[in-house]
């Protein structure tokens, strides 16, 4: 049955996570994503599952990508610095072909910065954490249900597409407190990875057919014996140099993620239609938007809303399709102007790209976005 509850962002990753089906986390604590490794250490035994305090973050994310491989859906939690640190094995995952969850809360940085602050300084870290061209799937919840609701489909699409899937939290939503009405799970969509029917050695554990981009394996354990290397391999999993093979296999990672990006990509538009002025914004800056929005349309200013729900890869298609109309975008962000590049990137020649951000430590105002829309003198950066 579906559930009322009063339950915290964090809270609400850990009980998506659950519902997905994830049954072991690893992880080190760090404000402001330590609900998610305490909540995990007291359901997750409840439900026949592991949780492990690891002693960092490299070595959290090294175990949820051996539990994956040995077939257990697996996530961590982390801020910006312990995010750091997991780069490197989150590009073995990548290469590797390892779905699991990466749940980011970010906080003010660089380095430890302020840790309990509001930020959204790590959306360009999610896209190159890591080093080389690699595939990137990154989800960013505005609220409770949706931290819920987003945790269930990054796992979906991590086992879908066999790869680290990154959920952006912010700590507005992971610190934040609502009343919500969480799904019956049984009537959510699960997705499992697809399984070989192989036993003993394959020498092919990585083919993958024409037209297709997603390997069927068998996780270790279950019969079917295979190599997994950071390297770039062939089919059969072992390194090689061979520079044709080699790209072939690295340009299918790419492709997997980008050929379905239309499967992969949400948005989210509101009051868009008739809308001369679209605010551009991810993750818990939605909130401020909104009621700014609100009071704006009182006036009778016409402005709406835009928000990337899946901010990697980018989408930057629906963003032209659905803002063709628009002539002013006002990208809002706890950053210094990260998804602005790409807002920028993506409008049309004759739209006006403006910017409002912030990275003191405070939140975004509803009177900040309507002083910024207005053109009144304040924290306001125009570019």
């Amino acid at each position: 049955m579906s559930k009322a509850v009063l339950m915290q962002g964090n809270e609400a990753v850990v009980e998506g996570a659950i519902a997905a089906g994830a049954r072991f986390f690893a992880g080190y604590p760090i404000t402001p994503s330590t609900e998610i490794a305490e909540q995990s250490a007291l359901r997750l035994p409840q439900v026949g599952g592991t949780f492990i305090q690891m002693e960092d973050e490299l070595a959290s994310v090294a175990a949820v990508l051996g539990a994956s491989a040995a077939g257990v859906k697996a996530f961590t939690a982390t801020s910006g610095p312990g995010f750091s640190l997991m780069q490197e094995n989150i590009g073995y995952g990548m290469m590797a072909e390892i779905p699991c969850v990466i749940v980011d809360v970010q906080r003010t940085g660089p380095s430890t910065g302020l840790a309990t602050s509001p930020s959204q300084g790590d959306y360009m870290q999610a896209r190159w954490g890591t080093h080389g061209d690699h595939p990137v799937i990154a989800l960013s919840p505005s609220s409770v249900l949706e931290a819920y609701r987003l945790t269930v489909r990054a796992f979906n699409l991590s086992e879908k597409y066999r790869t680290p899937v990154i959920l952006l939290m912010d700590e507005i939503v992971g610190h934040m407190r609502e009343g919500v009405t969480l799904p019956n799970p049984n009537e959510l969509i699960i997705n499992s990875r697809k399984m070989s029917f192989h036993d003993g050695a394959n020498k092919q554990c990585y083919f993958v057919p024409e037209g297709q981009y997603v390997p069927a394996m068998k996780p270790f354990g279950r019969g079917e014996r295979y190599n997994v290397t950071g390297l770039a391999h062939d089919v059969s999993g072992f390194p090689t140099n061979d520079n044709a093979v080699a790209g072939a296999n690295i340009k299918r990672l790419l492709d997997k993620v980008e050929k379905n990006a239309d499967d992969i990509i949400r948005t989210e538009e509101i009051l868009l239609d008739d809308a001369e002025t679209a605010v551009v914004c991810f993750g818990g800056t939605k909130r401020a938007a909104m009621d700014a929005i609100a009071a704006l349309r009182e006036k009778g200013e016409k402005v709406g809303l835009f928000r990337p729900v899946t901010v990697w890869p980018f989408p930057e298609k629906q963003l032209r399709e659905k803002c063709a109309h628009v002539r002013r975008l006002l990208v809002v962000e706890h950053n210094h102007g990260q998804m602005l590049l790409q807002v920028q990137r993506a409008a049309a020649p004759a739209q006006r790209v403006d910017f409002l951000g912030r990275i003191d430590g405070t939140v975004i105002t509803p009177d900040d976005i309507i002083a910024a829309i207005e053109g009144k003198e304040g924290e306001y950066h125009a570019q």
